[in-house]
């Protein structure tokens, strides 16, 4: 039985090798014929999808990220809330159910706001539970 003779050599090309950087370069670094392709800026393949298949440039959110953007975006509405009270410290006497009181009208505003905020997330807890229910018994 023969076997395939090899007539590679180790010697590199005389002439440089043409590459289109359209078509990927194999690796290997044992041939100094094959040029590595260059780095890429945004770190990724030619391809532009790395090993694994994540896009490069795009990290996937976790939920701790998550978190810390509700709770930098709430401190920031928690600021403006303080600059609002604290500009709105004239009082201003409040009616409601026959009672009365005096309170500055930046808290009389923010007491409101909450007080429709807790409104909305009842009606809106009401809707969640009926959609649940009716889940449970598998009605759509």
């Amino acid at each position: 039985m023969t076997t395939p003779r090899d007539d590679r050599t180790e010697a590199p090309p005389t002439t440089p090798i043409p590459v289109d950087p359209a078509v990927p370069v194999p690796r290997d670094t044992h041939d100094p014929a094959v040029r590595p392709e260059p780095a890429r800026p945004d770190g990724g393949q030619a391809g532009g999808v790395q090993p694994g298949g994540v896009q490069p440039g795009k990290i996937r959110p976790t939920r701790i990220s998550g978190t810390w953007v509700a709770v930098l975006a709430s401190v920031v509405v928690l600021i403006f809330l303080l600059v609002f009270v604290l500009q709105n410290l004239t009082g201003v006497t409040i009616h409601f159910l026959g009672i009365s009181g005096t309170l500055p009208l930046g808290v009389a505003l923010l007491f409101g706001a909450i007080a429709g905020a807790v409104l909305v997330g009842l009606v809106g807890a009401a809707r969640i539970m009926q959609l649940r229910r009716q889940a449970k018994r598998g009605l759509h």
